[in-house]
This record gives structure tokens, C-alpha cells and sequence, in this order.
């Protein structure tokens, strides 16, 4: 995905790229088309030895047992609703009560999680960047009645005209979404207010080199 424009290309086979960042599960790569996105689970047609840490790979790739609900999604999530191997011909529970043998995640996880995804210009987590401006996790009932945990997420940008917004919600919900416990995460692109360098947290300032 070319930065900033957004638009998917095919890079070609022998092109020479140079690796700028190695965050959120993808590369950052510049070359003479200018500067790509690179999904982590590519790291071999770049011909690099491994996955970035992080990385979404194919579910026959990814590691199991993930000792925290950060190190989980990170990892790409191994959905919960799937780990019940029942007969076919047994009563299947739900979706959403199978996912909720899980406790609830933490605020405090949940925005750990979202630490995990970055900006692929900058290489600084959103969350630090001051683009998260609510994440809410909630119980309530859907139209037939089952209760679901949901993730309501509120964030911006550092440009109105930024075409990688949408490509970073979906990052950050998918990465919710993989989190064992939740159901649903449901992110909203917001302009108010509107974000300034003054929301960078201090950690993210240092790496910038702005204090």
C-alpha cells in the first residue's frame, strides 16, 4: 500500500526497497515509488527472515498460548469462539458464549492492544500519538437477545485528508477483535477535537525528538 495515497500496488519482483520501520506487525519500505506498507506476513517476498513482531499471520502460522491479551493480539489472535472442537451433532452454544468463557479484558489491556498498532508514517503507536480518544468496552444485548461485549473506539487522525485512515481503524479492530473475551469492536473516525502535536505523549515526543 503506497503512503500517503493509500493505493494497493504490486511491487515487482527484483525492485530494491529499503526497510524504514518494523512496527505494528508490517514494514514500512522506501524505494524509488516512494515510501509502501508491507503486511508483516510478506517478511519473505522482502526476503527478510522472519515476521516483524506483531505480524497477523495465517492462522496455521500463528503461536498459541500468548501469555497476555497484548502479546494475543499481537500475534494476530487465535479466535476464541473457535477453540471448542464439539461433535457437529451436539448442541452448539452460541458464538458469543463460547467467547465468553473469557473474562472481560481490562480498559487498561484493551488499550495496551491498542498500543500495538502504528501510524506507518510515523513510528510512534497511535495511542501515544494521541489519536485514541475513547476506548470503552461494554456488555449489551444484540437483536436476538445475546448478550456481546463490544469495544466502542473513538479516533482521529493527524490529517483530515490522511487516505490510510481507514486502513489504521481496521488495524485497530481487527487487532480488538482478536483479543479473547471480546466480540466486536466497532471504530469511528472523529474530527473533534481536532488532534494537534500538544496530544503526543511524552514518550511519543521523545522519539519524535520534539522535547
Amino acid at each position: 500500500m503506497l503512503i500517503p495515497s493509500g493505493e494497493r500496488v504490486t511491487l515487482a519482483e527484483g525492485a530494491k526497497v529499503s526497510v524504514q520501520f518494523r512496527l505494528g506487525g508490517n514494514f514500512t519500505v522506501i524505494g524509488a515509488f516512494g515510501l509502501a506498507r508491507i503486511a508483516g506476513a510478506d517478511f519473505d517476498a522482502l526476503g527478510e527472515p522472519s515476521a516483524p513482531e506483531g505480524a497477523v499471520l495465517p492462522k496455521e502460522s500463528a503461536s498459541s498460548g500468548s501469555s497476555s491479551v497484548a502479546e494475543a493480539a499481537e500475534a494476530g489472535g487465535a479466535d476464541a469462539s473457535s477453540a471448542a472442537g464439539a461433535d457437529s451433532s451436539a448442541k452448539a452454544e452460541p458464538p458469543e458464549n463460547a467467547n465468553h468463557k473469557f473474562p472481560m479484558p481490562s480498559s487498561e489491556d484493551l488499550w495496551s492492544v491498542a498500543k500495538t498498532v502504528y501510524d506507518p508514517e510515523i513510528p510512534v503507536n497511535i495511542v501515544d500519538l494521541g489519536l485514541v480518544y475513547r476506548l470503552e468496552p461494554v456488555e449489551e444485548a444484540d437483536a436476538e437477545g445475546n448478550v456481546i461485549r463490544i469495544v466502542y473506539v473513538d479516533m482521529t487522525l493527524t490529517a483530515p485528508g490522511c487516505a490510510l485512515g481507514p486502513m489504521i481503524a481496521d488495524d485497530l479492530k481487527s487487532r480488538l477483535e482478536s483479543v479473547p473475551g471480546i466480540d466486536r469492536a466497532k471504530v469511528e473516525i472523529v474530527w473533534d477535537p481536532p488532534w494537534n502535536q500538544d496530544m503526543i505523549s511524552e514518550e511519543g515526543k521523545m522519539i519524535l525528538g520534539l522535547v
